[in-house]
């Protein structure tokens, strides 16, 4: 049965990718947002804060696991 802390080490990568996608949309969604695009904008910079501190943590876990063993 995998540990917590492999799941996580499958789980990471995943949320880094996602979080990565949507400071992305963020960003082209900011230029049509107008005079809200300034908010939209440093809602992608605190993603891309939030992707960074996630691959820290998975660097400290010892990097992404492809498959959890059961």
């Amino acid at each position: 049965m995998p540990t917590d802390l492999e799941k996580l080490r499958v789980l990471l990568p995943h949320w880094i990718e996602h979080n990565a996608e949507h400071a992305g949309e963020f960003r082209t969604w900011a230029e049509r947002g107008r005079e809200a695009g300034e908010q939209i904008l440093e809602a992608a910079q605190y993603l891309e804060l939030a992707k960074q501190a996630l691959e820290k943590a998975l660097e400290k876990l010892g990097g992404p696991l492809e498959h959890l063993r059961e």
